[in-house]
Parts: structure tokens; C-alpha cells; sequence
């Protein structure tokens, strides 16, 4: 283990913690809002928004599966040193986070079970850049319609018909972070 692995974590872990559970919870109840997220400095490739997100919602009992696009020594111990999580296959994770061809294929994934829907992956996808443009939201926490850059608009129609299964996702780039519940009816705009 480097010492890049030893750094990079939340600064004062409590404030920063709260502060970035607060922008997961604001971005996944309002799906296609862009939120700001910051606090850790991951090791490239994973941006401080998806390593932020980690830092919040991973610990030792929160399996995380790195995609071959993420899967790289430096990460993995800076992920373990910070939030001990396993590191896993997709179908054992509970949060997976890679590019979106690396993500794939999304059926690799839990998407839960009848009696428990909550038993599903949440995938934090990296993406080029967050903006309002390409796919045209509705649902739950939507007050009209919402848009966001979405990499394959029809595997999230999909995903959206096994409700209440399925995944659900967060989008990361750079120190912004958006969301997807498997509630949202997505279209293309």
C-alpha cells in the first residue's frame, strides 16, 4: 500500500460526511437534478464526486465492485484503507462504479427479489460530463419533467419496467453528482 492511499479521505469526516449524504439523498429524490458533491480526492480514474459518494455510503459490510475501467491497484487500496469495504463481483455488490461500457452487462447485477426489492445495486456511473439535455424524466420527485445526459436511454426504460425491482443509479463527473431511481419513466427528448 502507497501512502496515496493513506490520503484523499474527508478532511473533518463528520461535517463532510453529512454534507455529502445530503446532496445523495437531494440528487436521488429529485432525479435529473444536478447537485454539487466534494470532500474526498480519489485516486484517477474515479472522480471526487463518485469517491465522495463512496467515502458516504460504503463500509466494511457495504460490498463495492469495481468495473475493469476503475479496477486498478491504487483505487482499490485507497477504497479499502478509507471505507473498508469487500471489494466484489457485480453480482455480489451492492454499489458498483465504472464507466458505463465497463458497467455492462447490467443483468451482471442484483436487482432484488419480490419480497425484497431493496436487495439491488446501485451504480455510480462515471460519466464525461452532467447537463439537462438528452432524456426527458418523469415520476416520483419530478414536480413537470427533468433531463439528463443519459449514456443509453433505452436500458433505463428497461430497467424502469421491472419496478418495483431494478437498479438504480447515481452519475458522477468531476464534482458533480446526478441520480436515477428505478421509479423514473425515462424518454428520449
Amino acid at each position: 500500500m502507497d501512502t496515496q492511499s493513506l490520503t484523499g479521505g474527508f478532511a473533518d469526516a463528520p461535517v463532510e460526511a453529512a454534507r455529502a449524504f445530503r446532496a445523495a439523498l437531494q440528487a436521488m429524490a429529485r432525479p435529473g437534478r444536478i447537485e454539487a458533491i466534494a470532500g474526498a480526492t480519489p485516486p484517477a480514474p474515479l472522480s471526487p464526486a463518485a469517491g465522495t459518494l463512496l467515502l458516504t455510503l460504503a463500509d466494511a459490510e457495504t460490498p463495492v465492485h469495481l468495473a475493469p475501467s476503475h479496477d486498478r491497484p491504487a483505487l482499490r487500496d485507497w477504497l479499502t484503507f478509507h471505507t473498508g469495504a469487500p471489494l466484489v463481483g457485480p453480482g455480489e455488490a451492492v454499489f458498483a462504479v465504472g464507466a458505463w461500457a465497463a458497467l455492462q452487462p447490467l443483468d451482471a447485477y442484483r436487482i432484488g427479489v419480490p419480497d425484497y426489492p431493496d436487495r439491488s445495486a446501485t451504480l455510480i456511473v462515471e460519466m464525461e460530463g452532467l447537463s439537462a439535455l438528452r432524456a426527458r424524466l418523469t415520476g416520483p420527485g419530478i414536480k413537470d419533467v427533468a433531463a439528463l445526459s443519459l449514456p443509453d436511454i433505452a436500458a433505463f426504460q428497461r430497467n424502469a419496467l421491472l419496478f418495483p425491482l431494478g437498479l438504480d443509479f447515481y452519475f458522477t463527473a468531476g464534482d458533480r453528482l446526478a441520480a436515477l431511481p428505478r421509479t423514473t419513466k425515462v424518454e428520449a427528448d
